[in-house]
């Protein structure tokens, strides 16, 4: 249990109703927590911090309507960024939890956890600002590997490779990439030749399905 005398205001953010209801119970049944408020997504909790309501800790789901938990979060890193982000999702992608602590999360925990992790996670925010798990600590060395992992692929291709593979993945003619790229149509024949041997594909589609996969080019 908490043995701060200081009580640490709570706010929660979520579209469930039944779900929030047990929550705020739960909460301020903690020692020195307490849940000053609830809003149903992120552009209801604006209206209320904007006010002047400015609580110490955020309890934050993602999936919400109107304005979402990554909306949510990326505002209040730009106007709040003191505020304490925690995050209750059903959600345990890693890119899902990596994008959250990228936005400023300061921790991240499933719906079904256990009452009394939500405590300690309230607590080590309370003490030390963070609230690390097994599912951040995994994500964040498979992020790490995966970051490494892009690093060696790119070590593979000249810059005017990769650019040549990001345009190739769009909807441009190669004479329209010659042009982006400030290069001759001939040269970018070799580029797409010299790619093909290089990859051991036969079309542009086994290019761009080879740069997705290997994360290359970004698909918007």
């Amino acid at each position: 249990m908490n043995q701060s005398n200081t009580t640490s205001s709570v706010a929660l953010v979520d579209d469930h109703t039944l779900f929030r209801k047990g929550i705020v119970e739960l909460v301020n049944g903690f020692d020195n927590f307490e849940i000053i408020y609830e809003a149903e997504h992120g552009r209801q909790l604006q209206e209320i911090i904007d006010q002047g309501d400015v609580p110490e800790i955020i309890l934050l789901d993602i999936s919400m309507p109107i304005m979402d938990g990554f909306a949510t979060a990326a505002w209040l890193r730009e106007r709040y960024p003191d505020i304490k982000i925690l995050i209750l999702s059903m959600n345990d992608d890693e890119q899902t939890v990596i994008r959250m602590l990228k936005l400023g999360a300061k921790g991240y925990i499933l719906k079904d956890a256990d009452p009394i992790q939500l405590e300690e996670a309230l607590n080590q925010l309370q003490k030390t600002g963070f609230y690390h798990t097994e599912l951040i600590s995994q994500a964040l060395v498979n992020n790490i590997y995966n970051e490494a992992e892009l690093q060696n692929q790119k070590k593979n291709f000249s810059d005017r490779e990769l650019e040549f593979m990001k345009h190739a993945s769009s909807e441009l003619t190669y004479r329209e990439i010659a042009d982006k790229m400030c290069l001759s149509p001939r040269t970018i024949d070799g580029y797409r030749e010299n790619l093909f041997e290089k990859l051991n594909v036969k079309s542009r589609v086994g290019l761009v399905l080879y740069a997705i996969k290997h994360k290359l080019v970004k698909v918007e």
